[in-house]
């Protein structure tokens, strides 16, 4: 294939994955949104409340990820019949891990209270979490099944379920935050209700979409068969993507209860940030998907060049939404931040103040970024995932979370020096990624 063709092919499957994830992320963005209109003590709590489940919910991805790869390599090499073996499986070990994890979330302030947060937020978090814990199953399903349709190049129907679970989402949220539409003013119970019932809702029509499209793999029909093989197999390529989801998001988290140590405004600004950098990684996470099906389609075919030319159009896409997020943020930092809060609120100078500092240093980390999350896609496409694992959890821990200690506490910078531990955690992953792929992964 030539570049340009390499080019059209990560644009269609691409554009799809983008979107659906954009829209995805965008689902939480609006809770945290009207719930900044609604109370900043209820933002501060989501915010904690946030981290913390999807903290347990990205390490649980792990098994959705390792998914995507699997499939897509044993589509482009003939071997189609265990498309059905390996996403079962995945869905059963997601099942697994997410019952596993509930009490963690549903017994949320014991440990939010240990890891030095304030009781009151803590408490309100729990309250938060003991709702949308329930939709973890769902959501952990989706996941699993969005990655399936993604190998097999069907991520349209992903894009369409997402946005309307994402209209969904605004018009309860209206209604039982807020107490409109003739429903109770819930605040933010009425958030997680929100959530719960979008979770669930995407996953019935998506399990029914897929049933009915690709009756050929039977996904559901005796869901209750075991294959030891298979999940074996789903089993030991996911769980180093888990760790290593758990170690990056794992440094946000933490970054979160150290903000957390400093005041409730800065834990709201914190929040607001967090979303906005977080909603443009969508973006990057997009391409980091895309690179896994296209690196595991040549993997599966023992196409070398085909990986590298992908992976290089790849990079240049990625790059360029790295330099126009990079604009944006310097740009119009305050009109970004104001969005998420009341103009009558007493603390929104201060939070504002707070946010545009943050997000100066957001812009820093832009590159980086995109570098380590876009390394890791194309690594697991060739099924690469230990090592990575290891230079993750170094990158993220001892340096990121060192660096955001120390510049925090030890040099009393304050939230803006936690957010250049990120900074450096994230271009040490970066360039430890990029360096693994082209010396190593590309040799296939």
């Amino acid at each position: 294939m030539t570049y340009r063709a390499h080019a059209r092919a990560t644009l269609m499957l691409g554009l799809p994955l983008i979107g659906s994830h954009l829209l995805q992320f965008s689902i939480h963005l609006t809770d945290m949104l009207m719930l900044g209109w609604y109370d900043i003590e209820a933002l501060a709590a989501v915010t904690l409340a946030g981290s913390f489940w999807f903290l347990l919910f990205i390490m649980g991805s792990g098994f959705a990820f390792a998914v995507a790869p699997m499939v897509a390599s044993a589509q482009s090499s003939g071997r189609s019949h265990e498309v059905r073996r390996i996403t079962r499986m995945g869905m059963w070990i997601s099942l697994i891990y997410g019952v596993t994890v509930l009490p963690l979330m549903y017994f949320s302030a014991t440990i939010l209270i240990a890891l030095g947060q304030e009781t009151e937020i803590a408490q309100l978090a729990q309250e938060y979490l003991r709702i949308t814990c329930w939709g973890t199953l769902p959501a952990l399903l989706v996941m699993v099944l969005k990655n399936y349709l993604a190998a097999l190049e069907r991520a349209n129907i992903v894009l369409w379920i997402t946005l309307a679970a994402f209209v969904m989402n605004v018009v309860v949220n209206y209604a039982l935050i807020f107490g409109n539409l003739g429903a109770p003013e819930l605040g933010m119970r009425g958030a997680a209700i929100a959530s719960l019932l979008m979770q669930t809702i995407s996953f019935v029509i998506l399990a029914i979409f897929i049933a009915r499209a690709l009756p050929q793999h039977a996904l559901f029909q005796r869901f209750w068969r075991s294959d030891r093989e298979a999940f074996g197999a789903v089993f030991r390529l996911g769980w180093p993507i888990g760790l290593t989801n758990l170690s990056e998001s794992g440094l946000f988290t933490a970054s979160a209860i150290l903000v957390g140590w400093i005041g409730t405004a800065e834990l709201a600004a914190h929040g607001i940030a967090l979303q906005l950098t977080a909603l443009t990684f969508m973006i990057q996470v997009g391409f980091s998907n895309t690179a896994t099906v296209r690196a595991g389609t040549a993997f599966g075919r023992n196409d070398a060049q085909a990986l590298k030319r992908g992976a290089l159009v790849l990079l240049v896409m990625a790059f360029v939404v790295s330099i126009l997020v990079v604009i944006i943020f310097l740009s119009i930092p305050e009109l970004l931040i104001g969005l998420f809060l009341n103009p009558a609120d007493p603390a929104r100078g201060q939070i504002i103040a707070i946010g545009v500092s943050l997000l100066s240093v957001a812009a820093l980390f832009q590159f980086a970024d995109s570098a380590q999350v876009n390394a890791l896609g194309l690594l697991r496409g060739v099924q690469d995932t230990k090592v990575p694992m290891l230079l993750a959890a170094v990158a993220y821990w001892p340096l990121g979370m060192g660096s955001s200690y120390l510049f925090g506490f030890v040099f009393e910078m304050g939230a803006v020096g936690v957010w250049l531990g990120l900074v450096v955690g994230l271009a040490v992953a970066g360039a430890l990624m990029m360096h693994r792929f082209w010396t190593k992964a590309v040799r296939i």
